[in-house]
C-alpha cells in the first residue's frame, strides 16, 4: 500500500514531553504497568527499565508477585500498589492460558476504562470489546493469530495487514517489523524504518512496548485521540531503532544495553 506515509527521526521530539520546573511526578505522567509472570519475569524489567529510562514521573507495576520481585530489585523507585495512572502498559510477558486472576482483572479493566492502553501479546485475547484508546504492538504472527490469517500472508503484506487490523478491531496498530508499519482506525497511515538488523533479538519487543508506555503517559490527552496514539507508536518505533543503533555500535546489543541508550537519544533529538 502507498498510503503510508514515512515517519522517521525528525519527528520525533514533537512527541517527547520535556518537564517543566514546576512539574511534579504526577504532571509527568504515571504509567500502570501490568506485565511478565513468574515464567518470564523478565519481560517485565525490560518494559519497566525502557519505560523509565524514556522518562515518566512514576511507575506502578502491578504484575505478579515474582516478577514484582526482579523488577523491584532492578528499579527500587517503582511503586507496587494500585493508584492513579495516566496510561496503562499490558501484557508483555504473559501467557494467557496461566495468566493469573488480578492480572486479568486489571487487564480487562483497563480495557473497560477511559486511559489509553498499549498492549502487548499477553493481553490481546481480551481485547473484544475494548472501549479504552488501544495500540497494540504485534508482530506478524502474533497479527495473525488475533485477525486469523496465514503468518505468510500478514508478512507478505505487512502494510495491508495493519490498516485493515486497524479497521476491523477498531484500535491502533503498530506491527512490528525491519519496516514498522503503523495504521489507526481513523485513517492515519505511518511507517518507519529501521536498519539495524542486531536488534532481532529476544526482549526488543517488551523495550519498545515500556517505550511507547512512557511516550503515552506522558502523553496521555493527545494518546486519547487515534492519530495521536498513532503518532506516539510511530515515535517509539523510530527511538526504540535510533537507541537500538546506538547501542550496537555495528555489533551485537542486549536490551538492557538499548534501554541505557535512550536517555542520550532523546536528548540528542531534543537539540534538533
Amino acid at each position: 500500500m502507498d498510503d503510508f506515509t514515512p515517519f522517521d527521526r525528525s519527528h520525533v521530539a514533537a512527541w517527547i514531553v520535556v518537564p517543566r520546573a514546576s512539574d511534579d511526578k504526577y504532571r509527568r505522567g504515571v504509567l500502570g504497568v501490568v506485565t511478565g509472570s513468574a515464567m518470564y519475569p523478565g519481560a517485565a524489567v525490560l518494559g519497566v527499565e525502557a519505560a523509565l529510562r524514556t522518562g515518566v514521573g512514576m511507575l506502578r507495576y502491578l504484575g505478579p508477585g515474582r516478577a514484582a520481585d526482579f523488577v523491584l530489585h532492578r528499579r527500587p523507585e517503582i511503586v507496587t500498589a494500585p493508584g492513579r495512572v495516566q496510561a496503562w502498559l499490558l501484557g508483555s510477558g504473559v501467557d494467557p492460558e496461566t495468566r493469573d486472576e488480578p492480572s486479568t482483572k486489571y487487564m480487562t479493566d483497563a480495557f473497560a476504562g477511559e486511559l489509553p492502553v498499549v498492549a502487548d501479546s499477553g493481553s490481546l485475547d481480551l481485547l473484544d470489546g475494548a472501549v479504552a484508546p488501544v495500540v497494540i504492538t504485534p508482530h506478524y504472527r502474533e497479527l495473525a493469530r488475533l485477525t486469523g490469517q496465514d503468518p505468510a500472508d500478514v508478512e507478505a503484506d505487512a502494510a495491508g495487514s495493519a490498516a485493515r487490523a486497524a479497521d476491523s478491531l477498531g484500535v491502533t496498530v503498530l506491527l512490528k517489523g525491519a519496516r514498522t508499519h503503523v495504521a489507526s482506525p481513523d485513517g492515519t497511515r505511518l511507517v518507519c524504518e529501521s536498519h539495524v538488523g542486531w536488534l532481532a533479538t529476544a526482549g526488543t519487543g517488551d523495550a519498545l512496548a515500556g517505550i511507547l508506555g512512557a511516550l503515552v503517559a506522558t502523553n496521555a490527552q493527545r494518546a486519547t485521540d487515534p492519530g495521536g496514539l498513532a503518532h506516539l507508536a510511530a515515535a517509539a518505533s523510530v527511538l526504540h531503532s535510533l537507541a537500538g543503533e546506538r547501542a550496537s555500535g555495528g555489533g551485537p546489543l542486549t536490551v538492557l544495553d538499548l534501554a541505557a541508550a535512550v536517555p542520550g537519544v532523546i536528548a540528542e533529538l531534543l537539540r534538533g
